[in-house]
C-alpha cells in the first residue's frame, strides 16, 4: 500500500496477552508500543516484533495514548488494546480503507465482539459495542477522560467493515483486579469533573444499572454470563461511587483547617 500505518498498542503485564495482539497486526509498517513500565514479560515479547518501544509512568488512559501519538511516523493510525486481536481479513480491509481518496473522513469506527469467559456475549449493552480506532494522525486525539476515553476528530466518521475481537475477561480473578483499578479512574474522573457524591445515587444506581444491562438490553439472553455481568456493573457503579467518597473525604483532611 502507498499509505502507510501505524499501530498503536498500549501495554502494561499482558504477558498473556500481547503475542496474540501483535501476531494479529505484524503486517503494518510500524507498531507502537506505549508501555506503563511492566514488571512482567510483556516487552520481552513485544521485541520479537518491534523496537519502537517507550515507556510512560501511567496517569490515564486518554493521556497515555495522546503522548504516543508523537511515536507514529505514519499519516493513519490504527490503535488496539493488548488484550485484543484482528481477524486475518483485517489487514486487506484497514489498508483498502486508508487507500481512499477522500480527505473528509478523518476516522473509522468498527465493532468490538466481547468474549466473557471464553464465549461472545452479544446483548447486555456489549454488541455492536462501537470503537473509533483507525483515525488521522493529525485530526484524531482521545478524549481527557480517566477512563473509557473515546477518539476525537473534526471530520467524518465512517463505519469499517472490520470486528475487533476482545478477550477482555478470560477469567473471574483478572475482572476482579480490573474492577478496584478502574473503579478507581471512574472515581477520579467523577471528581474531576466536580459531580459529587450523592447516596440517593449511590443506593439507586446499582440496582436501575443491573436491570438495565438485565431486562432492558436483554442481558439474560446470554444465560448465566449476561446475569454475572449485570451485577458486574452495579458493582462497578457501587465502588465507583463508594471511592469517590472515599476522595471526598481525603481531600478535606487534606484541605486546611477552616479557624
Amino acid at each position: 500500500m502507498s499509505k502507510k500505518l501505524s499501530v498503536l498498542i498500549p501495554t502494561f503485564n499482558c504477558e498473556r496477552s500481547i503475542r496474540k495482539t501483535l501476531e494479529s497486526v505484524k503486517w503494518a509498517n510500524e507498531i507502537i508500543i506505549i508501555d506503563s513500565y511492566s514488571t512482567d514479560n510483556t516487552l520481552l515479547i513485544a521485541k520479537e516484533y518491534t523496537d519502537h518501544i517507550y515507556q510512560k509512568e501511567y496517569l490515564n488512559s486518554a493521556q497515555q495514548k495522546n503522548n504516543a501519538i508523537d511515536y507514529c511516523k505514519n499519516d493513519w493510525i490504527f490503535q488496539i488494546d493488548s488484550d485484543e486481536s484482528l481477524n486475518k481479513e483485517a489487514e486487506s480491509i484497514i489498508c483498502t480503507a486508508i487507500e481512499m481518496d477522500n480527505e473528509d473522513i478523518d476516522c473509522f469506527r468498527m465493532p468490538r465482539k466481547n468474549y466473557v469467559l471464553g464465549k461472545w456475549v452479544k446483548h447486555g449493552g456489549l454488541y455492536p459495542d462501537w470503537e473509533y480506532r483507525l483515525f488521522r494522525k493529525d485530526k484524531g486525539r482521545w478524549l481527557g477522560k480517566e477512563v473509557h476515553s473515546r477518539i476525537d476528530v473534526p471530520g467524518k466518521i465512517e463505519e469499517l467493515g472490520l470486528q475487533i475481537i476482545h478477550h477482555g475477561m478470560p477469567n473471574i480473578s483478572k475482572q476482579l483486579e480490573n474492577l478496584n483499578r478502574y473503579t478507581r479512574y471512574e472515581a477520579d474522573e467523577l471528581n474531576k469533573r466536580k459531580i459529587k457524591f450523592s447516596i440517593i445515587r449511590w443506593i439507586l444506581s446499582p440496582p436501575l444499572i443491573l436491570i438495565k444491562k438485565y431486562i432492558i438490553q436483554q442481558g439474560f439472553r446470554d444465560g448465566w454470563r449476561g446475569f454475572f455481568l449485570a451485577v458486574y456493573s452495579a458493582i462497578y457503579v457501587f465502588l465507583s461511587h463508594a471511592k469517590l467518597k472515599e476522595l471526598e473525604i481525603l481531600n478535606l483532611e487534606r484541605s486546611p483547617k477552616s479557624n
